[in-house]
């Protein structure tokens, strides 16, 4: 199956694009929670996913970040390796991994990514260039994989390059699109943040005119941008049958949710969260 499909699938049966980000931070868990790092971890995030794919609405991907797991040593790789083998087949898996080198590292790389951790999709910076991210579009295609080019970001420090103007006045992160376009394989996408919707509408168009489908991952709904009501009218607007490509995702927002609320429910509360992100994305 290639991995266009592969999302497709899970958006029509899962009636969403919403895409939970798993970022495990130990001590924004319940105190309640006693388990060893790697129970506690695995246990917090499968009482969520799981409730979540009981709703007739639920999630259509999850996107384990690698450090997030890593800063925890072997318990949070072993959690990492357990949530991937529980829910592959159920939601496409992208691995946060932000990888990036040159060429016989990145080829070392992507076999660590799809060959061990057999994850659906990795994210991947091109700051290094074609040969830094092309083991990974190696993958994309025939082989069924998928590949997020970082291209325009929502942190805080993006604008120190993406921003940059070059000499025909352009933002870097209009050329890094450009080059993805070149670059083009079924599969191969790009995180593009929901900081500025304009910026989305900018990437959108020039995917729209390239006739290539580039499945976005679209961070930073909420807390770090525009709302993922805003985000999917753009969506709709630029290319609506490429919709169902597309992913909104949402993390800790989702994931400690309870802590905002000021509930012990968990659950709940991150079920009401996702309720909430599918009612402003819409119908799919």
């Amino acid at each position: 199956m290639g991995y266009l499909k592969l999302l497709r699938d899970s958006a029509k049966e899962r009636q969403s694009i919403v895409c939970f980000g798993l970022d495990p931070i130990i001590e924004s868990m319940p105190d309640s929670l006693m388990q060893p790092r790697e129970e506690r971890i695995v246990y917090y995030f499968t009482q969520i996913i799981d409730a979540a794919l009981a709703e007739k609405q639920s999630l259509a991907a999850l996107k384990p970040n690698y450090a997030y797991f890593a800063q925890y040593g072997f318990d949070g790789l072993r959690a990492l390796q357990r949530l991937i083998q529980q829910y592959k087949g159920k939601l496409p898996i992208i691995l946060d991994a932000k990888r990036g080198d040159i060429g016989r590292s990145s080829e070392a790389y992507a076999r660590e990514v799809f060959d061990f951790w057999n994850a659906d999709a990795v994210t991947v910076s091109p700051y290094m260039g074609y040969d830094s991210v092309a083991p990974f579009l190696e993958r994309c295609g025939n082989a069924g994989k998928g590949a997020y080019i970082l291209c325009r970001t929502s942190n805080s420090g993006s604008e120190d390059l993406q921003m940059k103007l070059t000499e025909d006045s352009k933002p870097l992160y209009l050329h890094v699109a450009k080059k993805l376009e070149k670059w083009y394989v079924p599969g191969m996408g790009a995180v593009v943040g929901a900081k500025e919707p304009e910026e989305l509408e900018l990437v959108m168009w020039d995917f729209y005119d390239s006739h290539k489908e580039i499945p976005l991952l679209v961070p930073g709904v909420g807390a770090q941008g525009t709302s993922a009501s805003m985000v999917a009218r753009t969506l709709r607007t630029v290319w609506l049958d490429a919709f169902p490509i597309h992913r909104i995702n949402s993390s800790s927002a989702i994931a400690y949710a309870y802590r905002k609320k000021g509930t012990a429910d968990f659950v709940g509360a991150a079920l009401a969260e996702i309720q909430k992100l599918n009612r402003e994305i819409g119908d799919v």
